[in-house]
C-alpha cells in the first residue's frame, strides 16, 4: 500500500514531463483556484526532474536511436473499459513481448538513468490500485503508453487529463488526429518510437506489446510507422462501457486535474467522444494489411479467453506461442472468480447510448434496452 492516496494525490504525473512539454502545455491554461497549489508543486518538480532528461538522451541517441526493430509492434485496440487491461495482461506473460511499464508512464526520462532510486520511492508513495476498477498499480506492471506521450510531448489526448476543459478540442486534435498538424503529428510519430525502443531496452522483449486506447484512433500514422503491425480490436457492450467509463473518468479526474469540472461536463464528453473514436477506427481500420487484425468481443474473450488468444496467436501469426502457453493458460486460471464491477443501466444510461451510440450497437449485435 503507498503511502499516498490516490484522491489526495499532491502533485500530478506530469513531475516526469520534460521542462520544454510542461511550458507549451500549460501555456494559455487556467490553473482554477483549488487547483494552483498541486499546479505549482508539479512544476517545480519537473523543473528539478527534467535537468536529469539530458543524460537519458545522449544515451539513447548512442544506444538505441538507429537500432532496428526485430518485429513491428502489436496494438491492442478499443475505448477505454473494453476490456483491453485484461488482454493486454494476458499477451504480457509471454515474456518475448516487451511494454511501457507504470514507472515509465511517469517518469519517460529516468528510464536509462536513476531508475532503480526513482522505482524505489514510487514503490513508496504511489497507491497500489486504480479507484476505479482495483486492478493492481504498481511500477513494473504493464501499462498504456499515452501517459508516457503527455510527458514527451505537448500533444497528448491525455492532457485533458490535466486540462478537462479541453477534452474535446483534445479528441479532435490528438485522439482522431482529424485537426493535427503535419508538425504535430511528425512529433507523435518521433516520440512514439523512442518510447517503444525504451520499453523493450527495458523490458528486454523483442516486439512491442501495445495497450493504449488513444491508438484506436491513430490507426493511419501507426501503419505509416509500422506498415506490419499487428492490431487486435475488441468491442463491448456500450450500456456497459457507458457506465464503466463514466465512473472510470470521474474517479480518475479528480485527483489530475488542474481545472474545475462538473461531473455532467465529464459525462457529456464521454458521450460524444466514444462515436468520434468509433468511427474514426470504422473510417481508418482499412489501413491494415490483409491478415494482421482481429477483431472480437471482449464478451467472447471472457467466456474462453484461452482459446481466443491461442487463435490470435495463429491468424496473426505471431511468434513465441509454445513457449508462453504454460504462463498464459496460468495468468487466465488465476483470474477466474475475479469480481467485476457490476452495473444497472439506469433510463438515462439507456438513453443516452441508444442516441449518441447507437451505430455500435447494431454493428456488432448487441440488444437494444428501451
Amino acid at each position: 500500500m503507498g503511502l499516498l492516496k490516490f484522491d489526495k494525490l499532491p502533485a500530478n504525473p506530469l513531475v516526469g514531463a520534460d521542462w520544454n512539454t510542461f511550458k507549451t502545455m500549460a501555456a494559455g491554461q487556467r490553473i482554477d483556484p483549488g487547483f494552483r497549489s498541486k499546479y505549482h508543486l508539479t512544476r517545480a518538480i519537473c523543473r528539478i526532474l527534467s535537468t536529469m532528461a539530458p543524460i537519458q538522451e545522449r544515451r539513447y541517441q548512442q544506444l538505441l536511436k538507429n537500432k532496428p526493430l526485430e518485429h513491428d509492434p502489436l496494438f491492442i485496440l478499443g475505448h477505454w473499459r473494453s476490456g483491453t487491461t485484461f488482454v493486454h495482461n494476458v499477451f504480457a506473460q509471454d515474456h518475448h513481448f516487451g511494454h511501457t511499464t507504470t514507472y515509465q508512464t511517469v517518469f519517460p526520462h529516468l528510464m536509462m538513468f536513476g531508475q532503480p532510486f526513482f522505482k524505489f520511492l514510487m514503490k513508496i508513495f504511489i497507491p497500489s490500485h486504480r479507484p476505479a476498477d482495483g486492478m493492481e498499480l504498481t511500477p513494473d506492471l504493464p501499462q498504456e503508453e499515452e501517459f508516457a506521450l503527455s510527458n514527451v510531448m505537448p500533444y497528448s489526448y491525455y492532457d485533458f487529463w490535466y486540462f478537462p476543459k479541453n477534452m474535446l478540442e483534445y479528441c479532435d486534435r490528438y485522439l482522431t488526429f482529424d485537426a493535427i498538424t503535419p508538425e504535430e503529428e511528425q512529433a507523435y510519430k518521433e516520440a512514439f518510437m523512442k518510447i517503444v525502443k525504451i520499453s523493450l531496452w527495458n523490458t528486454g522483449g523483442t516486439q512491442y506489446l501495445s495497450k493504449n486506447p488513444p491508438h484506436t484512433g491513430h490507426i493511419r500514422a501507426l501503419v505509416d510507422l509500422f506498415p506490419n503491425a499487428k492490431f487486435i480490436y475488441l468491442m463491448r457492450n456500450p450500456y456497459t462501457v457507458f457506465e464503466s467509463t463514466r465512473s472510470f473518468f470521474t474517479k480518475t479526474i479528480a485527483p489530475l486535474k488542474l481545472q474545475d469540472v462538473s461531473d455532467d461536463v465529464i459525462e457529456m464528453n464521454a458521450v460524444k467522444v466514444y462515436p468520434r473514436l468509433y468511427n474514426a477506427y470504422q473510417q481508418q481500420k482499412h489501413c491494415i494489411p490483409d491478415g494482421n487484425l482481429f477483431e472480437l468481443r471482449f464478451e467472447d474473450f471472457e467466456r474462453d479467453a484461452y482459446a481466443i488468444t491461442k487463435d490470435i496467436y495463429e491468424k496473426l501469426q505471431l511468434p513465441g506461442w509454445d513457449a508462453a502457453e504454460p504462463a498464459i493458460r496460468n495468468y487466465i486460471n488465476s483470474k477466474r472468480g475475479y469480481k467485476k464491477n457490476q452495473y444497472e443501466y439506469k433510463p438515462r444510461t439507456i438513453q443516452l447510448v441508444n442516441e449518441h451510440w447507437g451505430q455500435a450497437i447494431d454493428d456488432w449485435g448487441y440488444e437494444r434496452r428501451s
